[in-house]
């Protein structure tokens, strides 16, 4: 079975699961709403001539009736939901146990779901009338390269959703394969021998490169260092901190100098387990810092990208405010904001712009785009913002340049 049948499959699942759900919340809402009535009007008529316990036996006897519908349909929807994000699934949960302020809560969460439901049936209805077309069937193949602790795995796929709804509109996709904690150059080194064997392999002269946070710095490197110029259409970093995180230098300041290689050792060994032959988490740390990001663009600075044919564009975007983003984004963004301002909850707006072109992106929301959101890390629906329309809308707009 291909993998866009599979992938097909559990759309629909998820969307039955969603209705599902989502229909036995409304038949919770309206016997709730039935109940209250009931009570107040047994209540009006009876007052005082029933017992505090006969009213007690009646509502429990009632609750133990209407309850699991609305928590068998709670955690279907949560299950499916890709709009409810998980704060607004935690905070759900805990309001939808307070009598009366439940209400709110279970049409909020109706207003979310049906409409989701509503969409995901009308975009699966336009897949089966053959709705794809080859808008992102660029030229030249699309290479992702993941950012810093991540790797490329089938499991836990770095980029979500995205590569599964490019490839759906025609784009051919590959991964960078490279290991998730080393330095700038010794990346770079991974990604350009990866470059060289893409090229050998299917013979398409160029690849699109499409860089996430400091796999943009790891990109550059190789294209300015490693010889692989002439295998580059083009450059897209997203999220990228061209110019460094001054709380990266903080925070590695504060670290004594003795304990370095012990902190090292325990890191290295543990992502050595999760898959990277030879991890370097501290220097690959370092990377981030103002002074190292700096002296990075200094010694690219003599490559002249534009002048090799070589379209370069960033992305950015950011956070509104601390509590904005998903956990721990959220909790970085206040820290992140200290030492470099308005942020992403990882990466401040300032450090994103390079190459001929550059995108803040602004949902107009007040949640605003995190880091996480701009590569689907957490498969949430964000307000204002698709993030796979995004990368669709990217990928054709290369297509249309002929790279």
């Amino acid at each position: 079975m291909s993998e866009s049948i599979r992938q097909k499959r559990r759309s629909i699942f998820k969307v039955n699961l969603l209705g599902i759900g989502s229909g036995l919340l409304i038949f919770f809402t309206l016997c709730a709403f039935v109940t209250a009535i009931a009570l107040i009007l047994l209540f009006l008529f009876h007052g005082f001539s029933n017992t505090i316990i006969d009213y007690g036996r009646i509502i429990a006897g009632i609750a133990l009736f209407e309850n699991p519908f609305l928590w068998a349909g709670i955690l279907l929807i949560y299950m499916s939901s890709a709009y409810l994000d998980f704060n607004s699934k935690v905070i759900g949960v805990i309001f939808c146990l307070v009598p009366i302020v439940h209400f709110a809560v279970l049409v909020l969460i109706l207003k979310v779901s049906i409409r989701e439901y509503r969409n995901e049936k009308m975009r699966l209805a336009l897949q089966e009338t053959g709705a794809e077309t080859d808008v992102c069937d660029t030229r030249y193949p699309i290479l992702l390269i993941h950012g810093i602790f991540f790797r490329d795995s089938q499991a836990l796929s770095y980029w979500g959703r995205i590569p599964y709804y490019l490839e759906k509109n025609g784009a051919k996709i590959f991964y960078g394969d490279h290991e998730s904690c080393e330095n700038v150059e010794k990346s770079a080194e991974d990604i350009a021998a990866r470059i060289k064997e893409i090229v050998e392999t299917t013979g398409c002269e160029k690849v699109n490169i499409i860089a996430h946070s400091k796999g943009g710095l790891d990109v550059k490197y190789a294209v300015a260092k490693m010889g692989i110029e002439k295998h580059v259409a083009s450059i897209t970093t997203i999220s990228t901190p061209h110019y460094g995180c001054e709380y990266a230098d903080y925070f590695l300041g504060l670290i004594p100098s003795k304990a370095k290689p012990v902190l090292s050792y325990i890191a290295n060994s543990i992502f050595k387990r999760l898959g990277d032959r030879n991890p370097d988490v501290l220097s690959a740390v370092e990377e981030l810092t103002v002074e190292r990001c700096l002296e990075l663009n200094r010694e690219t600075s003599d490559f002249d990208f534009k002048a090799n044919g070589i379209y370069t564009q960033s992305f950015g975007s950011g956070l509104r405010y601390g509590r904005s983003g998903i956990l721990p984004l959220d909790l970085f963004y206040r820290v992140v904001d200290r030492f470099d301002g308005p942020n992403d909850g990882l990466v401040g707006l300032a450090s994103f712009r390079w190459g001929e072109n550059y995108t803040l992106l602004d949902n107009g929301r007040r949640r605003g785009i995190s880091h996480g959101d701009m590569i689907d890390i957490t498969r949430d629906k964000v307000p204002g913002f698709d993030v796979c329309s995004f990368y669709i809308d990217l990928a054709s707009n290369l297509r249309c340049r002929g790279l």
